[in-house]
């Protein structure tokens, strides 16, 4: 793989220069979308509302609150090199995390700002949140020698395509599991200080209100979505080439139209519920595992605790939502763990590449498996689930 991360020319090499993650399906994504579909959007079903967040984003609550202070001062010289080798593992795929949503929010406020002012605002206010933690983040691996080739980043990664009506619900889930990730680390650490490895954690509080009030504006834009679009795009692209005709208007309002029946909405829901949660779950208690260790966590009750609220949260917008309280549901991704397990070991395990993928065959066909029994696990109604969360 091309080198992404480079070595800070003014930091002591403490890590003879780290080699980047392997991009896996679980490596953070950078999304595009359709903003042609975007500026068309009529927010006034719930205008007074997106303009009241936007209205939060403009007072930037958090514009003096990230300033390193002397505790960072060789706080990297202080980790040993297995947890140092694990945090700096974290900060790069925080920071990409973070940098992948500032260039989606950027890239959409620029393109839709003349027709969709205030949802161009928004989008604006939210990409400098991003680029603000991503900077932060980028900053902290200097101590350790190294840094993010952002602009490497920018123009090599693979961009995936997402729909608007997926983009909102993929981000809005992204967002508020974000929020109950870091105030679950930073509480924790709160109670038990000697776990903390490096003074970023003493952001996590100020830093996931952020997450959160970026999930609340992707709560009230799906709330003007079931009759959001004014026009849209006559425009139509297959295999890579696109063709133009006002015909293809009548198509997308089609698709749009089906995407806002109520069976499809419950659909979509338990599709990224499960999507997000399996990912999480998967990466943590499988490469991350040690990580939450070091910080005195348990990776799968701290796990259990973030899908829980997160799936709370999104009562409070999506029809439906998993039920985790469902004996079989951490069993199915405990299987998933256990599947991925083997499947490392056998990428790692000598032998040719055909041999391989018949060893492999059993785990996939198993994970996808679970995955199913999963998605077609009975779903909570939102609207009985409700009095649960107040």
């Amino acid at each position: 793989m091309t080198q992404s991360t480079i070595e800070s020319k003014n930091k002591k090499d403490v890590n003879n220069g780290k080699i980047p993650a392997k991009e896996t399906i679980l490596s953070p994504r950078f999304y595009t979308t359709d903003f042609e579909a975007m500026e068309n959007m009529d927010l006034s079903i719930n205008e007074e509302e997106l303009e009241a967040i936007c209205e939060e984003f403009r007072k930037d609550y958090n514009r003096h609150h990230f300033v390193r202070n002397s505790e960072f001062e060789g706080a990297a010289e202080k980790l040993d090199p297995e947890t140092r080798e694990l945090f700096v593992d974290f900060l790069e795929g925080s920071c990409t995390s973070e940098f992948s949503g500032f260039l989606l929010y950027k890239e959409l406020s620029k393109r839709i700002k003349d027709k969709n002012p205030l949802l161009a605002e928004c989008f604006a206010h939210m990409a400098r949140d991003e680029a603000r933690h991503a900077g932060f983040l980028n900053k902290s691996m200097s101590d350790f020698g190294l840094q993010l080739d952002l602009g490497f980043l920018t123009a090599n990664k693979d961009y995936t395509y997402f729909p608007p009506r997926s983009i909102f619900y993929a981000t809005y889930l992204s967002e508020k599991i974000g929020y109950w990730r870091y105030i679950a680390i930073y509480r924790h650490l709160e109670k038990n200080p000697d776990s903390k490895i490096f003074p970023l954690f003493n952001y996590f509080e100020n830093w996931c209100q952020d997450e959160n009030r970026h999930g609340d504006f992707f709560d009230a834009l799906m709330k003007a979505q079931p009759r959001t679009v004014k026009s849209l795009s006559q425009k139509i692209t297959i295999g890579g080439s696109t063709f133009t005709h006002p015909l293809f208007d009548y198509f997308h309002r089609f698709r749009y139209f089906l995407n806002n029946l109520p069976l499809t909405s419950k659909l979509w829901s338990r599709f990224f519920l499960l999507a997000v949660f399996a990912t999480m779950y998967a990466r943590d208690l499988g490469i991350k595992k040690d990580f939450y260790a070091s910080l005195g966590l348990n990776a799968k009750d701290y796990d259990q605790y973030v899908i829980n609220k997160t799936n709370e949260t999104a009562a409070r917008v999506f029809p439906v939502v998993m039920d985790v309280y469902d004996k079989s549901f951490y069993g199915r991704l405990d299987k998933i763990v256990e599947n991925n397990k083997v499947l490392s070991d056998i990428a790692n395990s000598d032998g040719n590449k055909v041999s391989k993928t018949f060893k492999k065959l059993p785990k996939y066909l198993s994970n996808g498996y679970q995955l199913l029994r999963l998605y077609l696990l009975k779903p909570l109604d939102s609207k009985d689930f409700q009095p649960s969360i107040r």
